[in-house]
């Protein structure tokens, strides 16, 4: 019988597929560990950056499972990508990442929404390649 340890850390992670994966997790907070205060990235561009075999959801469902050890992984900055926050009520405070987010300066309107381009971060390394002359035009 498997240790209770063993137990899933993404509760609708279907066992055998990437995003319940240890290192699939790790690659995702590995990411958000360099995301400077005051700056964000959305659920689906922390998942453009990582690559094939990850989405938006799975990038939720990751930051929903963020370990509270010494790292102090700041799952607060990855937003939706309407500039939102998408606890969906499970902090506590409910506005928890929304006031974590202020205390870095981020601004957010009445409803709860920062104008997300003012605040994106994208790794530097990426940002070159995917601006690089080299690369093709999607719609082009």
């Amino acid at each position: 019988m498997a240790d209770r340890k063993d137990k899933q850390l993404i509760s609708n992670a279907i066992p055998g597929r990437p995003q319940d994966s240890p290192s699939f997790r790790e690659r995702a907070y590995e990411l958000v560990l360099r995301i400077p205060a005051g700056k964000v990235m959305s659920y689906g561009s922390v998942a453009r950056v990582l690559g094939a075999g990850y989405d938006a959801r799975a990038i939720g469902n990751v930051m929903h499972a963020t370990p509270k050890d010494d790292r102090n992984i700041p799952w607060h900055r990855v937003i939706n990508s309407q500039g939102g926050c998408s606890t969906a009520g499970v902090t506590t405070p409910p506005d928890l990442q929304q006031r974590l987010l202020e205390a870095e300066g981020i601004v957010f309107n009445d409803k709860g929404r920062c104008k997300i381009e003012n605040y994106l971060w994208t790794p530097p390394e990426y940002d070159a390649e995917t601006s690089s002359s080299e690369q093709g035009n999607l719609f082009g």
